[in-house]
């Protein structure tokens, strides 16, 4: 019969053993050492001021009382170290870590996760919550395919309800895309002085709309003019609109406000010119009524021009008449479109 026990190494007594509590009070401080296993750490050499009943683990290189114990436990008894052997499936709490390791016969591990596991919630080096119940904090995160494939489904429970990716710089939402409120495929945009737009939407049918695209087609309120050479026509409608494009303050003329631009970019523009004289009238387009951007020469009847402008947000549009012909103003007659591209 062998003098200890097989998994915690415990002394037996043996019979007729003198002394026999000796070996009974050496069982008993063995296991009040292993039997909740707490380790306070890993070092290769003893603390300076261990405490009864302190446990470490100690690995190479070990130096003073602890040379040649390399992969035991060193446990502090009766003021000296007593070393004990651990073995495969033993489980310890090591303090320094706060974590619960496993002993794998080299190493202690981290206790695997199942393969298979049901988590009301999961936080990844952050904490999740009752709304957040799964929270990632990372530099990056990988999703990757199994063979082929990949597919990440975001799913919603009806057409009223919203399934979709918020972007956020500082906590503020600064861009959403996905199906928010309705079926329709949406990028929206939050901006500090205009909030939450929709920039763009497809419908299920696949039509892909610009909500926001800076457009207009302006003209004057329905009039027969004949504006004296070198002056300036504006507008006094937005027929079409989109994008914040606006009329400026009334022009020195009289006759209507400037057209202004709400973002800088390319634009397409046509200018359309309805004249009643016969004789050739030239009418430019003229940004800040400094610079002419585009211009129509044209005889009696409507006829029309287009050309490809960049512009800058606040520019101002008005129309500027060489010559003095008598026009047509209003929707259909002499107007300006003009659209972001």
């Amino acid at each position: 019969m062998p003098d200890t026990t097989r998994n915690l190494a415990l002394p037996f007594i043996l019979p007729a053993q003198a002394q026999k509590h000796v070996t009974h009070n050496e069982a008993l401080q063995r296991l009040d050492a292993l039997v909740q296993l707490v380790v306070a750490g890993t070092s290769s050499s003893p603390p300076t001021a261990p405490e009864e009943g302190e446990i470490h683990w100690v690995v190479e290189p070990e130096s003073g009382l602890w040379t040649g114990h390399a992969g035991q436990l060193a446990l502090f008894q009766d003021s000296v170290w007593v070393f004990m052997t651990p073995r495969i499936g033993w489980h310890a709490l090591f303090l320094d870590e706060q974590r619960l390791r496993i002993f794998d016969g080299t190493e202690w591990i981290v206790p695997p996760l199942a393969e298979e596991a049901r988590f009301e919630r999961l936080g990844i080096a952050a904490d999740a919550d009752g709304f957040n119940r799964l929270s990632l904090s990372s530099p990056a995160a990988l999703f990757n395919h199994a063979g082929d494939s990949h597919r990440l489904a975001i799913n919603k429970a009806g057409t009223a309800d919203t399934a979709s990716m918020i972007f956020q710089s500082n906590w503020q939402g600064r861009a959403e895309m996905g199906l928010a409120g309705e079926d329709r495929f949406s990028l929206k945009v939050n901006g500090d002085l205009t909030g939450w737009r929709q920039a763009v939407s497809v419908t299920p049918e696949g039509y892909v709309r610009h909500d926001q695209r800076p457009l207009a087609r302006a003209a004057l309120a329905a009039t027969t003019l004949t504006p004296t050479a070198g002056s300036f026509t504006g507008f006094d409608d937005l027929h079409l609109s989109g994008g914040d494009m606006s009329l400026g303050v009334p022009l020195a003329s009289g006759h209507g406000r400037p057209l202004v631009v709400a973002a800088s970019g390319y634009y397409l523009l046509s200018l359309c010119v309805s004249a009643v004289s016969t004789s050739t009238h030239t009418v430019h387009v003229s940004r800040n009524g400094s610079a002419d951007i585009a211009s129509h020469v044209g005889g009696a009847g409507t006829s029309s021009t287009v050309a490809l402008v960049w512009l800058d947000a606040g520019d101002t549009l008005a129309l500027r008449h060489q010559g003095t012909i008598q026009y047509q103003f209003g929707y259909g007659k002499t107007e300006l479109s003009l659209a972001f591209l």
